[in-house]
């Protein structure tokens, strides 16, 4: 084990919104594979619905490690709705005027983010398909005060026991016929919960000094195994099982790196730019692929289609980001975003198928 807590004063997790950019760009390719774009896209990206997992365990370890007792439910709220809606609400108008196709209570469920909660594609994929993982996430935030109250003193236990869940859900979902089944292991929000709740207790291991010493590189190796190989798992194991654990290893893992002031790529100015826009850019890809798949022969030159798709939807992201996530969000929080630090405590303590994600 090792004790980050003395040597937690850094309190800053740089990596850990690189990383995010990595995330978004493995789905960003999973929907361009999705397209049949070119087949040598296959083995890098058919796997790319896992960004969303890490976006998942992320959460849950970004508003542990933030987390300060002297903050209330209202404010984790209000600072958490200030992050989601604005980009979520300007997108879902963008899908809303051009495609005009989603039924009055539908769009509805889009625009509160409850989406996720029907097993039903034409609900759950609706409009801006991305969005669906914000219905996720919207739940998450509102359990998050009452979880959050848990006081994790055993936090590996909590993470294995939850670790041991999520492998457990594609057992349990074999007896579901197919399209639930796909809703119930990927989409169901109670279900995808708990790999905020493993992020939450990752964080917790590392406040509390308990991290196993993993490097990042080793970490990053065993993801990289897990991508590819969870591929080949029967039945609904690759969705989120495959990979959970590695995933769970390498955050923390690039979170002890910044807090001991080793190398990581992921810290990089242009990397924690990218991150910062990352948000955006996932919010805006799925438009932009399918704005280019109805106008644009995307078939004719595939790997300049996809570059193009991706240059578009960078810059997409950066007026996004520009225009409305930066504004709003200071007018909603009413003061600059929080920065990641080591919260009082831990100063002291030793710290639809695959088409869619």
């Amino acid at each position: 084990m090792q004790n980050h807590g003395a040597e937690a004063n850094l309190g800053r997790l740089p990596s850990l919104t690189g990383m995010r950019f990595i995330a978004a760009f493995i789905v960003f390719g999973f929907h361009i594979n999705a397209a049949g774009l070119w087949p040598y896209l296959d083995v890098p990206f058919r796997q790319g619905a896992t960004g969303v997992s890490f976006f998942f365990i992320l959460s849950g370890f970004v508003l542990t490690w933030s987390a300060r007792p002297s903050t209330g439910p209202t404010t984790v709220w209000r600072r958490r709705a200030a992050k989601i809606f604005p980009n979520h609400v300007a997108t879902w108008l963008v899908v809303l005027v051009a495609a005009a196709a989603a039924t009055p209570a539908t769009a509805l469920a889009n625009l509160s983010l409850i989406q996720a909660w029907f097993p039903s594609e034409s609900v759950y994929f609706s409009l801006n398909t991305p969005a669906w993982s914000l219905s996720c996430e919207l739940a998450f935030y509102l359990a998050f005060p009452l979880l959050i109250k848990w006081q994790m003193r055993k936090p590996w236990l909590i993470a294995s026991a939850t670790a041991i869940a999520i492998l457990t859900v594609p057992v349990i979902a074999l007896s579901m016929p197919g399209a639930i089944e796909y809703w119930f292991v990927f989409v169901f929000p109670p279900v995808r919960a708990l790999e905020f709740v493993l992020g939450m207790a990752m964080a917790r291991v590392v406040q509390q000094g308990k991290w196993i010493g993993l490097g990042l590189w080793p970490a990053s190796a065993l993801f990289v195994a897990a991508y590819i190989g969870s591929w080949y798992l029967p039945a609904s194991f690759p969705y989120v099982a495959g990979t959970v654990v590695p995933l769970a290893l390498l955050i923390p893992a690039a979170a002890v790196a910044d807090l001991t002031g080793k190398w990581s790529p992921w810290r990089s100015k242009p990397m924690v730019w990218l991150g910062t826009v990352s948000f955006a850019f996932y919010m805006v890809h799925q438009i932009v692929i399918r704005v280019g798949e109805k106008f644009l022969d995307l078939h004719r030159s595939p790997l300049l289609a996809a570059f193009g798709l991706l240059a578009v939807s960078m810059l997409g992201a950066w007026l996004l980001y520009r225009l409305v996530e930066v504004p709003a969000e200071r007018f909603i929080k009413g003061a600059p975003r929080p920065a990641l630090v080591t919260p009082a405590s831990a100063r002291t303590a030793p710290p639809a198928d695959r088409r869619a994600a």
